[in-house]
Formats: structure tokens, C-alpha cells, sequence
């Protein structure tokens, strides 16, 4: 097992306006990014998972052209708002980069 922060180029999150984070997982080798993919690790199930929401509230795309997968989901609190410890969405990739991956 490999943990894909040892693996990805890049593991990523950002805002995706005050109530939604986007995480980004990205490779700059293809046939890395195809050995990863065949594992059927990364999942909406995953990314529901990892960040405790409804596995149908997490909106996943696998983009295979740029080597990357890409997830929305919800913020559990708005940007900016009283309690909002990164009103960036920076942050929020943590769960991502321990994700292990059979290769």
C-alpha cells in the first residue's frame, strides 16, 4: 500500500463559492494515474466517507484527459461565517493525502 500524498502531484481544496469545498486529486503521469484509477480506490463513497456527508450529496468527477479526479461537496458551515476556521477552503484536503492505494 502507498498513501497518495507520496504518489499525487497535487491534493487540493478550494472553495467552490461560500457553501461548497472542491477537492482535487491530480497526477502528472499517466500511467500512474491509470494504475491508481484500476484500483477503484477513489470514489464518491470515499470522499463521502472522509469527510462524513451523504455519499448522493458529493458531486465526483474522474477527468482522465487531465490525470485528476475532482469532488464537490458541501461546507458544513459558510464561508466566512462565525465559526468558519478557513474561509479559503484550503484546508480541507487533509483526508486526502493518507488514502491508501493497493499498487
Amino acid at each position: 500500500m502507498t498513501r497518495l500524498k507520496d504518489i499525487a502531484k497535487a491534493c487540493k481544496s478550494k472553495n467552490a463559492g461560500p457553501f461548497h469545498i472542491t477537492l482535487d486529486i491530480m497526477f502528472d503521469d499517466a500511467q500512474l494515474f491509470d494504475r491508481v484509477r484500476a484500483t477503484g480506490v477513489i470514489t464518491p463513497a470515499l470522499i463521502a466517507h472522509l469527510y462524513r456527508v451523504p455519499v448522493e450529496s458529493v458531486l465526483f468527477t474522474e477527468y482522465p484527459p487531465a490525470l485528476a479526479w475532482k469532488a464537490t461537496i458541501a461546507r458544513r458551515i459558510a464561508s466566512g461565517a462565525v465559526g468558519d476556521t478557513d474561509v479559503y477552503g484550503a484546508q480541507q484536503h487533509a483526508p486526502l493525502l493518507d488514502i491508501e492505494v493497493p499498487l
